[in-house]
């Protein structure tokens, strides 16, 4: 920006004439902004119009994301249909949710199927809503694609406050690897409740699980369910609350009952509503979801003012000056001509900035592919070492478990480093166009929205069961029949009969040998398919996995270019406009100056008190914006006892 301008634009706020007041803290957003994108439609700035309406909007219609996740059997769908009041989400003790559900308002219910393919944009089929707990992957809707999510609307009082909630499948498990995806959906969202129920304290994979999400999203909360179903939850909520602090992490528990918030929309019993521990929840999202997304549309509402203001004063600022002081205008306009070939030269594909992104961007591509890589063969290697010195036939199961488990997290693990370093490659690029603090930021968390998993693509073969006792028996006699023939026949010369002791003891001692020896070899030819069956999983996953990381990059490398092509065109319209006003100012006639300055000021005093009063909502954004430590009360429920009178696990 010429320096010209500010000093016009600072100017003109010391102008004692005013003929409209500037706004306050109390001004309601949508007035300032409505003011703003007047003054921009006035200029024909058309961008800043689409920018301003872009965030009037959001202030319009806040969307509050809440994703729920956990580990399978945790009570998450129970959970989603007890905090909304509704029956939408399957219920049962297998795993019932295998697509991710979104569900917000709508004022009557239907659904639609979100699906995806290779090479192909996106589609969406209407569904029945009463079909929505029955849809699969393998489902006729699916039209041969995958599906992505299910999104849902329904009438509900919480969903119509600008509440959606997404309902994930659950993580970790053989089968049931869905870290990846859920954590791909976590950076775009407000907040994540990660359901644990009581039976038993918080694992090793769900902590893991945990300090992943709270890297990716700020507010975070651990729900402690099923409280209704196990009497010592507390003694599960004290030692979960001790295993969070020491793994450096500051996230509230809350303990809640589904089944006793169930009960009391039913009888509307405010008693039971209260024991269901649904009030804190509530309390939690009001003064850390609500209230953090307003403090976020301020903050961003503050950033388009200012960053409208500072490109209108630019232009009135310029014009000002060569109608004040004529001598000074040709200063003006070379100081703007500077600027506008450095502006061109940013907008070009030939400006630093391009190819510092660019780079970026293929060095950051290489180093994701190499971790991601590096990552998955430390797991095979691992799973192949276990392997040689155990059965895999007998523990089959618990490998798979494990390997899934293990991917997953890997594939979690490279997500974040990728979040983390496209972070850092915005802000090496931003630092191109002058002082940080004057260029927005872009948004990645939305390029980093994962539609699938790695780790789910890939599958796990079975071994050949171990054979039978009776094929056992009959690889003993086989070997046997040898030892009992060759002695047998040796004796026979020493006037003894074939079956005698000798022949029978040396048949047992080759049978022997012979069942032992086929043992070792069946053994080794298990270690072999079950290596083979881990190699074929983690190359799958490698191949799915990789993939997904080079889109997402894309997607990535995409935001930065359009949204710092988009600062460095509106850089240099503000330019070309600025020129183009001083240039008709000093060429325009004495007489009609006076009258020009005049309107020019009073626009100015205006755009001015725009950039004050976004500045103090960045100061007080940024004070309120602070993270609060939450410390929720522990509800009064009532233990009910299981009828087995069975105690957690």
């Amino acid at each position: 920006m010429a320096s010209s301008a500010a000093d016009s634009s600072e100017d003109a706020m010391t102008t004692p004439a005013k003929t409209s007041a500037a706004p306050s803290a109390a001004t309601p957003l949508l007035t300032v902004l409505g003011d703003t994108i007047e003054a921009a439609r006035a200029a024909d700035r058309d961008d800043l119009v689409v920018r301003l309406e872009a965030v009037a909007q959001r202030v319009r219609d806040p969307r509050r994301r809440i994703v729920v996740t956990g580990q399978l059997e945790q009570g998450k769908s129970r959970f989603v249909n007890a905090l909304l009041g509704l029956d939408v989400c399957r219920v049962g003790d297998d795993q019932t949710t295998t697509i991710p559900l979104q569900l917000e308002y709508g004022a009557v219910p239907r659904a639609e199927l979100v699906l995806t393919a290779p090479g192909a944009s996106e589609m969406r089929v209407e569904v029945p809503f009463d079909e929505i707990g029955s849809l699969d992957a393998r489902s006729p809707y699916a039209q041969g694609r995958q599906i992505a999510r299910i999104e849902a609307a329904v009438p509900n009082q919480l969903l119509s406050e600008g509440i959606v909630l997404v309902d994930t499948p659950g993580v970790g498990g053989h089968s049931s690897a869905y870290s990846a995806a859920v954590l791909g959906m976590v950076p775009a969202a407000d907040a994540v409740l990660l359901l644990s129920d009581a039976s038993t304290e918080l694992t090793e994979p769900e902590l893991s699980f945990l300090r992943q999400v709270k890297e990716l999203c700020p507010t975070v909360a651990v729900l402690l369910t099923k409280v209704d179903m196990y009497p010592h939850w507390r003694q599960v909520a004290e030692a979960d609350r001790v295993h969070i602090a020491r793994s450096g992490l500051e996230v509230p528990m809350l303990p809640v009952s589904s089944l006793l918030r169930a009960h009391a929309l039913r009888t509307n019993n405010a008693q039971l509503g209260r024991e269901s521990g649904f009030g804190a929840l509530f309390a939690f999202l009001k003064e850390q979801v609500v209230a953090r997304d307003q403090v976020s549309t301020r903050a961003a509402v503050a950033r388009e003012l200012h960053s409208a203001a500072e490109h209108l004063a630019l232009v009135l600022g310029s014009e000002l000056i060569a109608l004040r002081d004529p001598e000074r205008s040709d200063d003006a306009i070379r100081e703007l001509q500077r600027a506008r070939t450095a502006a061109e030269d940013l907008r070009r594909s030939s400006g630093y900035w391009q190819q510092t992104l660019s780079d970026g961007i293929t060095d950051l591509m290489s180093d994701i592919d190499h971790d991601l890589r590096e990552r998955l063969r430390a797991v095979a290697h691992t799973a192949e070492d276990w392997i040689d010195d155990h059965d895999p036939g007998r523990h089959w199961q618990a490998i798979a478990e494990w390997l899934t488990g293990t991917v997953d997290t890997a594939l979690g693990d490279n997500l974040l480093w990728t979040h983390t370093r496209a972070e850092t490659l915005a802000e090496r690029v931003a630092e191109h166009f002058g002082k940080a603090s004057a260029v927005d930021l872009p948004d990645v968390d939305n390029a980093m929205d994962a539609e699938g998993t790695g780790a789910a693509a890939g599958t796990l073969a079975g071994l050949e069961p171990d054979i039978s006792v009776t094929s056992k028996v009959l690889v003993g006699l086989r070997g046997s029949y040898g030892g009992v023939l060759m002695v047998g026949l040796a004796s026979t010369l020493a006037g003894l009969a074939l079956l005698n002791p000798l022949s029978i003891g040396a048949g047992v001692l080759v049978g022997g040998k012979a069942y032992k020896d086929d043992k070792q070899l069946r053994l080794a030819r298990k270690r072999a398919e079950a290596k083979a069956a881990v190699r074929r999983f983690v190359d799958d996953v490698a191949f799915q996995a990789g993939k997904e990381a080079k889109d997402r990059m894309h997607r990535i490398h995409r935001a930065l270019r359009d949204h710092f092509t988009g600062v460095a065109e509106r850089s240099l319209r503000s330019i070309d406009a600025s020129l183009k006003a001083a240039q008709d100012a000093a060429n325009s006639a004495v007489n009609s100056r006076s009258g020009r300055r005049g309107e020019l000021e009073h626009q100015l005093v205006r755009v001015a008190e725009l950039r004050r009063y976004a500045d103090g909502m960045l100061e007080l954004t940024s004070s309120s914006g602070r993270q609060r430590s939450y410390s929720a009360p522990s509800p009064g429920v009532r233990p009910v006892p299981a009828e087995d009178g069975r105690r957690p696990r």
